[in-house]
């Protein structure tokens, strides 16, 4: 082995700067051919776009834990046929650089050491074909995160945890293309001086996620338990998110809930769908209110009881109102409306406005991890939103 290899820092709950496996001799271990190349992953209204947000394949998770935290592969080590009964810390430590007995411990202890398939003590002897494997509950970073001065509109901060406002067009989480210019890269540069933060420690960071092309309010833990407490709360359903949507087409009711599992395309690996049966997908429910009809277009208030990847964007469509200018899912074009060319027009004009998806989560509230106290946040529309919104304004009552 090098001393190219990445870091492996399982304090971070089994983490890696890098992710890249190490190279090992072919007589000591098989490495899966694909475990140096895992994409990264989409969350809640979230996001696939490679993050839940760039423009890649949507990553699927090794497993899903008993309280739903999903959780990624970053290293998997094969064990040759040749390999003697060997406690698991001693077998990983000898094949990873930069690491300790100690922190695979660690590791192992946070049930980040899975050998064929379940989690293991730092005691478990590893045998010939056993397939040990080193997981994170986000998805792998290829490259080292550098930090970025990117400005960021943080509505809250303390020692535990800080609220940012999300730009649109900003992915989470680097991979697939997006390495740099990232929210990640963004607190990396934010934290720089806090000996206490390391980016790439998974027990630190954003507690959820939303897509690159939608805007507002996410939560970072400064600590592993502000993380803990706050990941338990958005798994109970106890925190409260409202988004703003502006969707095709009027609704026969003014309120309503969606409810419809929610699994990859099997016609379209970049998007999400409704699945009626309930053996497929994850179960997702999202509350929603009208609170402006256009006529051709509506702004809702959704409420979303789970996070799902692209719940929002996928609930709408399935409901028949695609989000204004979604080009994943068809909301780009002409749904609603007529067919003249002044219409046509005044169409253009709205995506070029608002060049994105039209969804912002506006909402946040949840339990201070520390102090108990219920804290709520709001972040206004963004001006592209707030534009679009008001010319459909202008268009309706001009109709009239």
């Amino acid at each position: 082995m090098t001393d190219s290899s990445p870091e492996y820092n399982p304090a971070s709950n089994c983490a890696a700067s890098d992710g890249s496996p190490c190279d090992q001799p072919a007589s000591q271990l098989s490495t899966s051919p694909d475990a140096a190349d895992f994409p990264a992953p989409a969350d809640p209204e979230s996001d696939p776009d490679s993050d839940p947000e760039s423009d890649g394949e949507i990553a699927e998770p090794l497993f899903v834990t008993a309280d739903g935290k999903e959780m990624f592969e970053h290293f998997r080590f094969v064990a040759d046929a040749g390999q003697k009964m060997l406690r698991v810390d001693k077998f990983l430590v000898a094949r990873m650089e930069k690491t300790s007995r100690n922190r695979i411990q660690q590791a192992a202890d946070a049930d980040c050491i899975i050998v064929n398939g379940r989690p293991v003590k730092s005691s478990y002897r590893v045998k010939a074909g056993d397939v040990v494997s080193i997981v994170m509950d986000r998805p792998r970073y290829e490259l080292e995160i550098i930090p970025e001065d990117i400005p960021l509109e943080i509505v809250y901060e303390d020692d535990a945890l800080l609220v940012v406002n999300k730009p649109a067009g900003m992915v989470v989480h680097p991979g697939h293309g997006n390495y740099t210019g990232t929210l990640v890269n963004a607190l990396a540069w934010h934290f720089k001086d806090d000996p206490d933060y390391d980016v790439s420690d998974p027990r630190l960071g954003l507690v959820h996620r939303i897509d690159k092309d939608t805007s507002g309010l996410l939560v970072v833990a400064k600590t592993p338990e502000a993380k803990t407490d706050l990941g338990l709360q958005f798994f109970n359903k106890t925190t409260r998110r409202e988004y703003r949507a502006l969707v095709w087409g009027s609704f026969p009711e003014k309120t309503g809930t969606i409810v419809g599992n929610i699994a990859r395309n099997p016609r379209n690996k970049l998007q999400m769908a409704v699945f009626e049966n309930p053996e497929i997908g994850k179960h997702a429910v999202t509350h929603y209110e009208v609170l402006e009809d256009f006529g051709y277009v509506s702004l809702v208030k959704c409420v979303l009881e789970t996070g799902r990847t692209h719940q929002i964007r996928v609930h709408m469509l399935y409901k028949g109102h695609p989000l204004f200018n979604d080009a994943r899912y068809g909301g780009d074009r002409i749904l609603k409306g007529t067919t003249f060319a002044r219409y046509r027009q005044f169409i253009d004009n709205c995506f070029a406005i608002c060049p994105r998806q039209a969804l912002h989560a506006k909402t946040l509230g949840f339990r201070h991890p520390v102090s108990g106290k219920e804290m709520d946040f709001e972040a206004p529309l963004p001006p592209d939103m707030t534009a679009l919104i008001e010319k459909w304004r202008d268009y309706t009552t001009s109709a009239k």
